[in-house]
This record gives structure tokens, C-alpha cells and sequence, in this order.
């Protein structure tokens, strides 16, 4: 059952019953002020409490840092939570963390009936809004399948003096935005056991037919049938057989083809090189890269965005058995090219491969491949920054920017000469790993392989931070965070006719 997201409306003004409060704490040049609390308000606190509310959050902890929250018990049974906002001149990312962080206060306050929030930051800018707007909607999300009915927060208030036309369309976007993080959020978290090729796909085909999207499925017959040598390697020693998804948005007078490519290991064991208990835990979580191109073409859709955009899965279950492919076998990827296996726990970038191609002969103006690739990239860039790589850096800023628009982290790592001689094979056109060092770098570079020169293609490696294994914060829940999907948004936004 999908988490379901609390409403979301506009207010002009605080109302008289406005649930649980949240009102800013901001760093100005004078001190540390308030921001979005009513004058009537304010007074009421002064003179029932005998402090301001400022003084009152300050000595329950509170502070203008971004996310730090604090509930304030106030008079007649108001409950306000005081938020940090940073500097007064809050960016769209910094007033999106102080949203997420005070909902999900409120969400965790266990209250016997969903709750009303009511949000008064001074909203006014559209891309403000829209912050506001999905940090509140995502940080009220909890994976609760054992108790959907469970209360949270049911209805959000976002109190805004902008009463032009653009208020309204950057809630709807940010709306859309937020429900297609929890799309990708509730697959992530999904049991293994629950979530195999053959559902997620099933899955994905319902979700398309919602966004009145074309689906294809290719099956392992069909995949055996068309060449597709690495899904059906990486997928053979599974009882759960392997699948390639497409998703097609093509409207009317598009002329830029974004084509996006997500990895989609719906568990991963290692395979034959068989990874320790402790490193296979979280492993459900290794398709984070087809959730996140999946959710989003179908948000791309539902906006209406003059671009067509192609989303394409390679969806496999990566386990020990006798049909299981081995370190050394040479495989014969979809297009012709040869491999020679290095490593069965690098089962990414071979599934990876087939879909490039596939993806490529299409002919698209842009191919972005989204992947929980390496722990390389890990180590690297630690749990909250996904690794970018681009044979251009023209590609490589388009991303980013969009990235920068959305409020997500990446940071660009370099495809260096030296990674592809690593990758040479004695008994293949080229092998799937190189070395210790370097592993995210040569993953890229294996990559590139795949796709046309001609092809403008970038790779993001989301490995740190697809999920959260850690406590939840701002917006962030634990587990399965969304990542990449807000950034694809905007960047079919900036690529748009």
C-alpha cells in the first residue's frame, strides 16, 4: 500500500485554530528574530507566559541553526514549533530543511488523530513556496506498513502573502515533486521479498497506466531472445527472473529526447562473490536508481513538460546458485560488445550496459544513468553526496545546476585517461573492473563504454545517499530517502521547450 501524503493548501493568514504552529527563527544583523509569527499571537505569548516566544524557544534550546526545532507550549492550548531558518535571507534549500524538520516534529508527537500543521515563514517567493511547500510533505512521510492507519499529519497549511497565479503553480509542482519522492522512498524501502523484477515491474506498468504513460516489458524470454547477455547473467541465478522496463512520455512538439537509465537490483547478494552479512542488510535498496528514474518520468509527465523523456530499468536479483555467472565468464552484451566478468558483486554496471545500449540506439539528445554503483563513491563523498561523472563538462554543469535548483548534493568526480587502460581484457573487448583504486572512477568509465561518443551521457553514483541508516533529519527520513529524483525534475524543467 502507497504511503499517502498529507494534503497541502495556501492560507494568506494564520487561522484561529491553526493545529500546531511553525513559525521561523532566523539570524539577523540585530540578533536572532522571529519570523511568521502573527502580532496578535506574539502578544497573547507575552502576556499569558510573561516572555516572547523568541526568549521562551531559546530557553527550551531552540536557535536560529537550519532544522533545530523546539516545541513551545503556548496560551489556551497552542502549540507552536519554533524552527531555525539560518539567515534571514533563507535560501529555497535552507527554508525546504526547516519545513521538513518541524513536520516531522509534529509527526512524531503521537497524537491519537492526524494533525494540522500550519506553516508561517514568510513565504512569498514562488521557488520559497515550492521549499516550503515539499520539505513540510516530505518530512511527514513514514514507511508504516505494519500500521498504515497510523496518525501523523493529515493536513498542511502554508501561510503565504503571494496571492498571484505562481503560488499556486509552485505548490502544484512541488506537490507533484514530493509524490514522486515517496513513489521512489516506498519502492526502496519495499522487502525484497515483496519487491522482485517481476512486481517491480508490474508495479512500475500500474504506476505508468496512472500517468497514462506507454510501459514495455521485456521478460527473460524476450531478454534471452534480443542479446540481452548482462541482465540475464547478473539475473540467472535467481528463481525471480530478470526484467527490462521501459517508460515513454512523448508529447507534441518535444524536441529535446532525455533518455534516463536506472539500476534496478532489487537485491543484491554479491552473487558468487558473496558479500559479508553485515554489507548485505541494506541491500534491498540497491534498485534506488530505477526508482528514481521510474518516479520520475511519470512527474515529468504529470507536468506536462514539453520534453520526451525515456525511462528505462534493468531490474535483476543478484544471488548465489548454480545458474549463477562466475568471475572470469565472458559475456556478450546487448549490441555485440564482450565483457569479461571481474567481480559478481559489480553487477551493476553490467546490467547498466545492456540498458545504455538499448537506451542509446533511440538516438536521444541527452543519456543520464542514475545507479547505486560503488561503494567507492562512498568513501569518497561520505553518505549525503551522490558522485557526478560526465564525459563533458558542458553535460556535467547541466546536471548540476538542476541538481543546485532542486536542493540536492552531487559533486562532479573526473573520468581520468588512465581509468580505461584498467579496464583492458586479454579475452574480452574490455572487463568490468579495474583495480582497488579508483573504483567509482573506472565504474564510469566502464560505463561510457556503452554509450555513443556522439551521445552527450553523465552517470550519478547515489550509493551513499539513497539510504539512510542512520536517524532522520530535516527532511530526510531513515531508509530509502528519494534521492536523484527531484534533480531529474528540474532538469527536464531547464531542458524543456
Amino acid at each position: 500500500m502507497p504511503s499517502i501524503m498529507p494534503t497541502i493548501t495556501l492560507a494568506s493568514s494564520v487561522a484561529r485554530d491553526p493545529g500546531v504552529l511553525v513559525v521561523g527563527l532566523a539570524e539577523a544583523s540585530e540578533g536572532e528574530v522571529l519570523v511568521g509569527l502573527p502580532d496578535d499571537l506574539g502578544k497573547s505569548f507575552s502576556k499569558a507566559l510573561g516572555a516572547e516566544l523568541a526568549d521562551l524557544a531559546r530557553r527550551l534550546g531552540g536557535s536560529a541553526k537550519t532544522g533545530r526545532t523546539v516545541l513551545v507550549p503556548g496560551p489556551n492550548g497552542l502549540r507552536v514549533v519554533v524552527v531555525g531558518l539560518g539567515p534571514i535571507d533563507v535560501t529555497p534549500e535552507e527554508v525546504r530543511r526547516a519545513a521538513g524538520a518541524a513536520v516531522r516534529l509534529v509527526a512524531s508527537l503521537g497524537a491519537p488523530a492526524p494533525q494540522t500543521v500550519t506553516i508561517s515563514l514568510e513565504a512569498t517567493e514562488p521557488q520559497v513556496i515550492k521549499g516550503a511547500a515539499e520539505g513540510a510533505l516530505l518530512g511527514a512521510y513514514s514507511y508504516r506498513p505494519a500500521a498504515p492507519d497510523a496518525a501523523g499529519v493529515g493536513q498542511i497549511v502554508l501561510v503565504s502573502s503571494n496571492k498571484r497565479t505562481e503560488a499556486k503553480q509552485a505548490l502544484d509542482l512541488a506537490v507533484i515533486t514530493a509524490q514522486a519522492v515517496v513513489t521512489a522512498r516506498d519502492w526502496v524501502n519495499t522487502p525484497a521479498n515483496l519487491l522482485y523484477p517481476d512486481s517491480f515491474a508490474e508495479s512500475a506498468k500500474a504506476l505508468a497506466r496512472s500517468a497514462k504513460l506507454t510501459a514495455e516489458v521485456w521478460d527473460d524470454k524476450a531478454l534471452e531472445k534480443e542479446g540481452f547477455g548482462g541482465i540475464m547473467a547478473v539475473g540467472g541465478g535467481s528463481d525471480h527472473k530478470p526484467r527490462l522496463v521501459k517508460l515513454s512520455y512523448a508529447p507534441r512538439g518535444a524536441r529535446f529526447h532525455l533518455a534516463l537509465i536506472g539500476k534496478g537490483i532489487t537485491f543484491d547478494t554479491g552473487g558468487l562473490n558473496l558479500k559479508p552479512a553485515d554489507g548485505m542488510y541494506t541491500m534491498k535498496t540497491d534498485m534506488a536508481g530505477a526508482a528514481a528514474v521510474l518516479a520520475a518520468v511519470v512527474a515529468i509527465a504529470e507536468l506536462g513538460l514539453r520534453i520526451r523523456v525515456t525511462a528505462w530499468a534493468a531490474m535483476a536479483e543478484n544471488m548465489p546458485s548454480g545458474g549463477s555467472y562466475r568471475p572470469s565468464d565472458v559475456l556478450t552484451m546487448y549490441g555485440g560488445k564482450t565483457v569479461e566478468n571481474g567481480n559478481s558483486d559489480a553487477e551493476g554496471r553490467i546490467v547498466m550496459a545492456d540498458a545504455l545500449v538499448k537506451g542509446s540506439q533511440e538516438q536521444p539528445n541527452l543519456v543520464l544513468d542514475v545507479a547505486t554503483l560503488t561503494g567507492a563513491c562512498m568513501v569518497a563523498l561520505g553518505e549525503r553526496v551522490a558522485g557526478l561523472m560526465a564525459r563533458d563538462d558542458a553535460t556535467a554543469d547541466l546536471v548540476l545546476d538542476a541538481a543546485e535548483a532542486a536542493g540536492e548534493q552531487f559533486w562532479q568526480l573526473p573520468i581520468p585517461a588512465d581509468a580505461r587502460p584498467k579496464l583492458d581484457s586479454l579475452v574480452a573487448d574490455l572487463k568490468s573492473t579495474g583495480d582497488k583504486y579508483g573504483g567509482a572512477l573506472t565504474a564510469a568509465a566502464f560505463l561510457s563504454e556503452f554509450v555513443p561518443a556522439e551521445i552527450p551521457w553523465a552517470h550519478l553514483d547515489i550509493a551513499g545517499p539513497a539510504f539512510n541508516s542512520g536517524a532522520p533529519y530535516d527532511y530526510t527520513p531513515s531508509g530509502g530517502t528519494g534521492v536523484a529524483v527531484r534533480t531529474l525534475i528540474a532538469l527536464a524543467h531547464s531542458l524543456a521547450n
